[in-house]
């Protein structure tokens, strides 16, 4: 009895160390890749940083990466990880977007193909503490189609108004059923998204804001009817809008 049991352990131990050794093995043909590497002073301490932003692929479709994230080797001697959404692209910009004389750390990922969603990061390493700036949210605002194939935009944070004529578009929406003689048969609101481009841009000769970009679309993702830019500058530990545009498609 005793030497069934001894045997029953060793097999689970042999067991154990052989899936031990597969997950081992499989990590190490998933390495993390070094996507970009740049090195400037983030802390204020005078010495330069070292920035990677790296990314694992996925074991099933290599062009996606299951893991992104920021790696910073510090001239404290410390390692600084800032783990970012998995997706299929992902970018860093070094630039002071809070006008402290330091670089901040701005990246985007890409969460799906060209018509995924882009989600952004801002992070500043002052003084060796790590403080989540984050990016202004995107713009508040009402959307719906009028009567006469047209639609309105209204911006809530300027309280500017948009119209624009959908007639070249009639003959789509009469087919699908919400017009009728040029009258909406119910009330439609548009599908105003997210961003899907934030970039720094040079404000001024001092300053240095980030300009996004929002698409507003009608009855599909296709049907685009305009997109909203909105340029933000940080004051003061927020951010401030300094200019909308509302451009037709």
């Amino acid at each position: 009895m005793k030497k069934e049991m001894l045997l029953v352990i060793v097999s689970f131990f042999l067991i154990s160390l052989t899936m031990i050794t597969g997950v081992y093995a499989i990590e190490e043909n998933h390495k993390a890749v070094t996507i970009s590497k740049q090195e400037t002073d983030l802390t204020g301490d005078g010495q330069n940083e070292t920035i990677m932003l790296k990314g694992v692929a996925d074991q099933e479709d290599e062009s996606y990466l299951k893991r992104i994230y920021i790696e910073i080797s510090a001239s404290n001697g410390r390692t600084y990880s800032f783990p970012l959404e998995s997706g299929s692209k992902a970018s860093l910009k070094l630039v002071d977007l809070n006008h402290d004389g330091l670089k901040d750390l701005f990246a985007n990922v890409l969460t799906g193909d060209s018509s995924g969603d882009v989600i952004n990061y801002l992070y500043s390493l002052k003084n060796f503490v790590r403080t989540d700036l984050t990016v202004p949210e995107p713009l508040e605002m009402d959307a719906k189609f009028k009567n006469g194939y047209k639609a309105e935009i209204k911006l809530h944070n300027t309280g500017k108004s948009y119209q624009f004529d959908l007639k070249n578009r009639k003959e789509y929406y009469k087919k699908l059923g919400f017009y009728y003689r040029g009258k909406l048969n119910e009330p439609m609101e548009l599908t105003v998204n997210t961003y899907n481009h934030v970039e720094p841009i040079q404000i001024d000769n001092q300053r240095i804001g980030l300009k996004g970009e929002q698409k507003v679309t009608g009855i599909a993702n296709a049907d685009t009817i305009a997109y909203v830019e909105s340029i933000w500058y940080y004051d003061r530990g927020q951010w401030k809008l300094f200019k909308a545009e509302v451009k037709p498609s």
